[in-house]
């Protein structure tokens, strides 16, 4: 059953100077406040004609598609993550896990960015991994600890004071002794009913009782859902150890979601995830389970939810599944609309690596999968065992084309057929 968070900032261990009546009433998200300070002013610029554009599309020959594909260069971007593309322009935000979010132009709609600088210059931002757009064109940013609005980003990209307002405070995501190095990266989504959607990786390998509880109510280790003013926050899902992608399905509104599993745990196990929640209050297994069907070593003794959800698909594991979109173009064949595009980033916790390639999942009539096959892979070289390209995420174009980004190579590439 959706549990709604009433627990009040100050409990949750917050500063008093970051909790306020209001946002005590709702939970640790506050009401918007029209001003964020920021440091840098300068707006960066990305040289496109960098000697590294020549290596990376060196790497892109290497790249095995379906007959029909093709693959290009769309943009140099420095550790390029998620992406968001504005419904208006289709100019591109990208988000990073350092300090920068990026907007990418293709200005003469030639499938190639002309320019790529950094956005919001005057924002100090720390790990601003989730990009995520409303229906009426505002763009959501999700640090690691913040939310911030950008009501008119499409419009006013170009210029280093870019109004935004706070969504959620500094601190009011989760409470700052839970920050962690680990597990940080948010993503975020608009919902069908239209509530802003955020999945809060929980910071250990493996959670350790005595934090289950807290966990639960705040969200860490779930998605939370909160209006797009931050308000009436609540647990939507959990039982999840640290998602970094999520879409929902247009054809019913269903929210999917890929999981990162446990490590140290072997080559083999535990299973990737890529799961399906029909409703909200479902609980997906973690910690009792590592991944998929196997249960960790530190809550063997323990009775697993009789009602935890397991994935619809199970992925290799150790390919570290990231981010993923609903195919929803026209440009692709048939086969491949109202299906799932992934990326496998790949991980460090394997001895043979794997990953670093686009999957793709296909839909059953009734809305359930049951396997994923490669889409585009070579980014791992089989030889050595080194990475060449990391995919981060996917995120389709207007013109029914999907971008993928690598922060490995600093790159967005473009898949066309």
């Amino acid at each position: 059953m959706l549990e709604r968070i009433v627990v009040s900032a100050l409990a949750l261990g917050l500063s008093a100077a970051g909790a306020t009546a209001s946002a005590a009433d709702a939970g640790l998200a506050t009401p918007p406040n029209p001003q964020v300070a920021g440091v840098s002013p300068a707006a960066e610029i990305v040289k496109q004609t960098d000697p590294d554009a020549d290596d990376v599309r060196k790497v892109l020959k290497r790249i095995r598609l379906p007959t029909g594909f093709k693959i290009g260069l769309y943009a140099v971007v420095p550790g390029a993550r998620h992406m968001a593309v504005g419904p208006t322009t289709g100019v591109v935000f990208v988000g990073t896990t350092e300090s920068k979010v990026w907007a990418v132009t293709d200005r003469d709609h030639d499938g190639v960015a002309d320019e790529v600088k950094s956005f919001a210059p005057t924002i100090d931002f720390v790990i601003p991994n989730g990009v995520c757009f409303s229906k009426n064109g505002t763009l959501y940013i999700v640090e690691q600890n913040r939310v911030l609005a950008f009501p008119s980003a499409e419009s006013d990209y170009e210029r280093p004071d870019v109004p935004a307002s706070v969504v959620v405070e500094q601190g009011g995501l989760i409470p700052a002794a839970e920050e962690s190095d680990g597990h940080s990266a948010r993503v975020c989504r608009i919902g069908p009913d239209d509530r802003l959607y955020i999945a809060l990786g929980q910071p250990y390998n493996v959670a350790p009782p005595e934090k289950l509880e807290g966990y639960r109510k705040i969200g860490i280790g779930g998605i939370v859902r909160l209006d797009r003013d931050g308000r009436n926050r609540e647990v939507y899902a959990w039982g999840i150890r640290n998602s970094v992608g999520m879409d929902f399905n247009p054809a019913n509104g269903e929210l999917w979601f890929t999981d990162n599993q446990v490590d140290r745990m072997g080559d083999d196990i535990p299973p990737g995830e890529l799961n399906r929640a029909t409703g909200p209050g479902q609980q997906f297994g973690f910690p009792w389970y590592g991944g998929g069907h196997v249960r960790t070593r530190e809550y063997r003794e323990s009775a697993p939810p009789a009602d935890a959800v397991f994935p619809q698909v199970e992925e290799i594991a150790h390919a570290a599944d990231l981010g993923m979109t609903f195919y929803t173009g026209k440009m692709y064949p048939e086969a491949y609309r109202g299906g799932i595009f992934s990326a496998q980033h790949g991980s460090w916790n394997r001895t043979t690596p794997v990953g670093a390639r686009v999957m793709f999942t296909p839909l059953s009539a009734d809305g359930s999968a049951t396997a994923s096959t490669p889409f585009a892979e070579g980014w791992l070289d089989s030889a050595s065992g080194d990475y060449l390209g990391r995919p981060v995420d996917v995120a389709p174009l207007p013109d029914g084309s999907l971008l993928v980004s690598d922060d490995t190579a600093g790159a967005i590439y473009r898949i066309w057929y």
